[in-house]
């Protein structure tokens, strides 16, 4: 602990009950300490620059503290210089509690957290809000170029005093990316294990240049399952663009391989796992019950490149995207690669109750605007009018439409009376 911080932190409250809890004697011996600058070492810069989020601590003209947490990619948080930190402020609910804190008070205290590790760094200092006619090459500094979020103003901090926290209560949490290493760092003794278990292990089936493993099953419904395919050694796959789709090779139960297509749920920009979600149809050709009853981590199969008969659009004219039940898989991946291009669109999901429908949580967090939602089994929640939706599009709109043969249907009646286009709609169904 620096001086710095003990003198900032240690107020005559502080101390008093750090007497009265026993403990007063050794903070003690930190302000007896010479006078030091709390200059940042290699140690603090190294944790500061591997940080892809923190939480920021203003206090209000009324007094009262608003804590807030900030994101970005891994090192979006800066050091300057030994006492000077600093990042861009992208775009976010548009309250700007912290903003206008640190227009009355520009004292800030900073918490960051490396969970897996159990380490946190505390931080004092003083914020100062700059703007794009304000300094420009300062904020430019600021900028993660590859991250797509837009930038509303930086905020640089000098540092008043900082202070390394014990590890204690401090619960380890992963992100996507470490738990994938671990998986990574894991996976060939894992493999090593089976192959002694499995003296022979199972050919991949399936002839296409791909061979893919199984190496991630989650239960999205009681009926709807995703599978995550990866190369065997993770590496990148070939580009998949919103709409592809995979055909795989499944084992029916009498031994006989047939290919069943399955559209991607990716999001695109994922260049080293394909997505699929796959619902059990107990009353189909076999193909989507076989796969939920034998496929497992560790399956390997033979696939050809994705392909796409359902692209999107290359212009900037706005979307509706609406979906029918496991219509959602390439629907999703259409409406986050129109986000991604800053594309307007709708986005209408409808099935038969909530408990049915995939993914639907997921796209209410990402889509908090023009995401609805429709129940066709529940009483009293309303369904979907195809005819109001389409009526209420921009002239100029282009729609993608997937699901069951009765929605598709629906969608062409409804065009054909409202005389759009037919290229201007673009279907693919699940009979």
């Amino acid at each position: 602990m620096t001086s710095a911080f003990a003198n900032i932190a240690f107020t005559a409250n502080v101390k008093a009950v750090q007497t009265h809890m026993g403990s007063r004697e050794t903070y003690c011996r930190h302000e007896q300490e010479p006078a030091q600058e709390p200059v940042l070492g290699p140690h603090e810069i190294a944790f500061i620059e591997a940080r892809d989020s923190f939480y920021l601590g203003t206090v209000s003209e009324a007094g009262w503290p608003y804590v807030q947490h900030r994101g970005g990619p891994s090192g979006f948080l800066k050091v300057l210089d030994a006492r000077m930190i600093g990042y861009a402020d992208f775009s976010g609910n548009r309250q700007y509690i912290s903003t206008g804190n640190l227009a009355g008070d520009d004292r800030v205290s900073l918490f960051l957290m490396d969970y897996p590790h159990q380490a946190r760094l505390k931080i004092f200092g003083r914020a100062r809000v700059i703007y794009e006619d304000d300094d420009s090459e300062l904020l430019a500094r600021l900028d993660n170029p590859h991250y797509r979020a837009r930038v509303e103003r930086g905020i640089v901090i000098r540092i008043e005093g900082f202070d390394w926290n014990c590890p204690k209560y401090i619960t380890p949490r992963y992100t996507e990316d470490e738990v994938a290493q671990r998986i990574r760092e894991a996976t060939p003794a894992l493999t090593a294990q089976a192959s002694q278990r499995n003296a022979r292990p199972e050919e991949p089936i399936g002839n296409g240049e791909l061979v893919l493993a199984i190496t991630g099953i989650r239960q999205l419904t009681p009926h709807i399952r995703a599978y995550e395919l990866r190369t065997e050694d993770w590496g990148e796959l070939p580009l998949a663009e919103a709409g592809a789709h995979l055909d795989v090779p499944v084992r029916l139960a009498d031994r006989s391989v047939v290919t069943r297509q399955y559209s991607l749920v990716t999001e695109p920009g994922h260049h080293d796992m394909y997505e699929i979600a796959v619902l059990r149809e107990s009353d189909g050709r076999g193909g989507s019950q076989a796969i939920h009853e034998t496929w497992q981590i560790g399956t390997r199969l033979r696939v050809a490149p994705p392909g796409n008969h359902f692209p999107l659009h290359a212009d900037s004219r706005p979307a509706v995207l609406i979906a029918g039940g496991i219509g959602i898989a390439p629907i999703k991946a259409m409406a986050q690669a129109l986000r991604r291009r800053d594309i307007p669109l709708e986005l209408h999901y409808t099935g038969r109750s909530p408990v049915d429908m995939a993914y639907r949580d997921q796209l209410a967090a990402e889509f908090t605007n023009g995401y609805f939602t429709y129940l066709s089994r529940v009483p009293g929640h309303q369904r979907l009018d195809v005819a109001e939706v389409l009526h209420r599009a921009a002239g100029d709109a282009v729609f993608y439409v997937c699901g069951p043969i009765a929605l598709i249907n629906a969608v062409r009646t409804a065009t054909n009376r409202l005389g759009i286009a037919p290229e201007r709609v673009q279907h693919e169904s699940f009979c």
